[in-house]
């Protein structure tokens, strides 16, 4: 494929100029945004035949991966049980089913199934369709829901009666999609969202039955920094509100059977104070990075003193274990923590009779405690899986220190075997000498050498870590001869909170520079070459993308960018658009020059220049709520107007859908399908 097969889109050119700090930009495309406008529908339209065209000789291929993909996956799939409250909550999957059916049981899973939700029939004539958030009230008869048809993380609160199937007249608008009862059975409290910048800025108490008009605001996040959300803690005493930022946190609380009581805030906020809380009997569990414990730390303080003076030690700080998160039971407390990049679990009596780490043997593998709602209980239900090892759901029995496999995935077809693969930490050196972890894999029978596929993916930003999981849908990469590999770049915290500290802000450029010399060191270390070096991210990871082909194109034969955020100064610059004055903590403020300038040195947008580039595809949705449309619409306009090569440029963007994609499960398939069927055509595997 060539970019001189045919004529390719041509964005029109209307001259912007954009000025701060005495700084002219000049946007030729920044028209694109006007959603409303018929000619910027026709420029996404004309992109999207264009990418027909150009892909059309794949699509039976692409039909075929999707069914291949399709055939390994346990179509009546079902849930692993968990009890709450007298009954066993199940999530199924039925055969030609695109959307899943919640169901319940009552006191035994021999009992009469109770379907609370078919989401298959709800979905009926929506082109999109996502249920969420859904809460039963104390006395198990009632349940709260959300409902998104658009695609934009915009919920309709509702209610449903779970003995006699009514659904209530009382429709919330502009959700977040969850609730929490109180201990009425009647009273639930539920966060709002701006509905321009989409940020969650109120808590509001609803009494069920009576019109939401008239619901109370019980409380109002001003900071434009901080979002808001309302839980009831495990131990069912406490309505939680919470509000949080990139670098400060703030609670109040309310006893969950005084629902029309005031809250009262659990430590005020500080600039650099986090801090979680979770009750156990007459005291609050606080998880916070306190007096500088980048790593955070584990405190304790009595229901009646919350204030940060009276907390105190019960996990210290350490230099080298990230201290992630918790979960409180009755005789014990689950402890995860994060070391060398790798997932630990510690199990802790709280008379200190034991304090033990659970075993795991791979090189790098993924592990998280899972739902556990239950509070008296000897079992703590987790998930593992690998590269190599399907996903697993584990009941760990504390006191015989013995585990049982709930469930592990199914990978059907009768051709996958976890021998036939092979998965390893290698470590790159970055540019400043840091060394970067990568995690890869592939099939055992292929052999790395300079004419070796491989794919790398990236993301590293928010902190968020992307640990070394396994893929039901890769395997047809693997099977392929391709190697997978994950850069665990700065950014995330894989090595700790210092990881994520140096992958942001005035350090961002950390990130891409981290990936470069991760590919570089695939490249030098025969596991693939430049011919054969292809590279994904999404979102963040898509601004990961287009920083690393502006500045070593050379490096990659082709890229996915899915959803990216490419055009970071303009975005950052406007607080009209969903979530941008909340990441200013993360990428820093353009209104401050330090910032505008460091943002403008690596913005994707920004630094497009007459060069080579690799082969690309951009995918994108229309109603993305997190990065508009017009940023890869934009993007993919000035890349045709600068690039010198005739290598491939499209983008695909589905008219129905946001950030999250295809909400069904066989549409979310085909968009894997569609992705991979580009560099599969780039690497010859698609014959015409």
């Amino acid at each position: 494929m060539t970019e001189d097969f045919m004529k390719t889109p041509k964005a029109e050119k209307i001259e912007q100029k954009l000025e701060i700090h005495g700084d002219v930009r000049i946007d030729n495309y920044y028209w694109l945004n006007e959603k409303e406008n018929p000619k910027v529908i026709d420029y996404l339209n004309e992109e999207n035949v264009y990418y027909d065209t150009k892909t059309a000789h794949t699509k039976q291929f692409q039909e075929d991966l999707f069914q291949e993909m399709k055939s390994r996956i346990k179509e009546d799939d079902e849930s692993v049980p968990y009890k709450k409250n007298n009954y066993y909550y199940t999530t199924r999957f039925e055969i030609g089913n695109q959307y899943p059916i919640y169901a319940r049981k009552k006191d035994s899973l021999d009992a009469k199934d109770e379907i609370m939700f078919d989401v298959n029939k709800l979905a009926e004539g929506y082109n999109y369709y996502k249920l969420s958030g859904l809460s039963v009230s104390p006395n198990n008869n009632l349940v709260s829901f959300g409902v998104d048809t658009v695609s934009r993380r915009i919920y309709t609160l509702q209610f449903k009666n779970l003995i006699t199937g009514e659904i209530y007249p009382d429709k919330i608008e502009n959700t977040t999609g969850s609730a929490s009862w109180a201990s009425d059975n009647k009273t639930v409290f539920y966060t709002q969202k701006n509905p321009i910048t989409l940020r969650s800025e109120k808590i509001f108490r609803h009494v069920l039955g009576t019109d939401p008009i008239n619901d109370v605001e019980v409380f109002h996040e001003k900071d434009e920094a901080f979002s808001t959300f309302a839980y009831r803690t495990k131990s069912e005493k406490y309505i939680i509100i919470g509000s949080s930022s990139t670098v400060s946190t703030e609670y109040r609380i309310l006893e969950a059977d005084n629902a029309t009581g005031e809250f009262r805030v659990f430590q005020p906020r500080e600039r650099d104070l986090e801090y979680n809380i979770a009750h156990y009997k007459n005291h609050f569990y606080i998880h916070t990075n306190k007096d500088k414990a980048i790593n955070f730390k584990l405190m304790k303080t009595s229901e009646e003193k919350t204030l940060k003076e009276n907390w105190f030690d019960v996990i210290p700080h350490r230099e080298e274990v990230f201290l992630e998160d918790i979960s409180i039971f009755k005789d014990f407390l689950v402890v995860e923590e994060r070391s060398n990049g790798l997932n630990k679990i510690r199990i802790i009596y709280w008379d200190n009779s034991e304090d033990y780490y659970l075993p795991f043997e791979e090189e790098t593998y993924s592990a998280g405690v899972y739902f556990n709602p239950e509070f008296d209980t000897n079992c703590i239900r987790y998930g593992y899986n690998s590269m190599t090892t399907p996903s697993s759901v584990i009941d760990f029995n504390v006191i015989t220190k013995t585990k049982e496999i709930k469930k592990e995935q199914l990978v059907l077809g009768g051709k996958f075997k976890k021998d036939n693969y092979k998965s390893e930490r290698i470590w790159a050196t970055a540019i400043d000498g840091t060394k970067i972890p990568i995690s890869i894999v592939y099939h055992k029978n292929t052999t790395l050498t300079k004419q070796t596929p491989l794919l790398l993916y990236g993301y590293g930003s928010y902190g968020i870590t992307i640990d070394a999981g396994f893929s039901i849908t890769r395997l047809s990469l693997l099977d392929r001869g391709f190697v997978f590999a994950i850069a665990h770049v700065r950014g995330s915290e894989y090595l700790g909170r210092k990881w994520y500290e140096n992958g942001k802000l005035l350090n961002k450029k950390n990130t891409f520079t981290d990936f470069i010399d991760c590919a570089k060191f695939l490249i030098e270390n025969k596991y693939t070459s430049e011919n054969h070096l292809y590279a994904s991210g999404g979102s963040a990871g898509g601004l990961l993308m287009g920083a690393i082909i502006n500045m070593n194109p050379e490096l990659f034969h082709g890229i996915l960018a899915s959803v990216p955020f490419v055009d970071v100064v303009t975005t950052m610059l406007d607080d009209s658009i969903p979530l941008t004055t909340g990441e200013y903590d993360e990428w820093g403020n353009p209104n401050e020059k330090v910032y505008y300038d460091y943002m403008k040195s690596y913005s994707p947008y920004d630094n497009i220049v007459q060069q080579n580039y690799p082969n690309l595809l951009i995918t994108t949705g229309l109603n993305d709520s997190q990065v508009q449309y017009f940023e890869p619409a934009k993007w993919i306009a000035k890349l045709r107007e600068l690039k010198t090569d005739k290598n491939i440029l499209c983008m695909h963007t589905d008219m129905e859908v946001g950030h999250g994609g295809a909400s069904g499960r066989f549409d979310a398939l085909k968009e894997v399908a569609r992705d991979y069927s580009f560099i599969l055509d780039l690497e010859g595997y698609i014959k015409v």
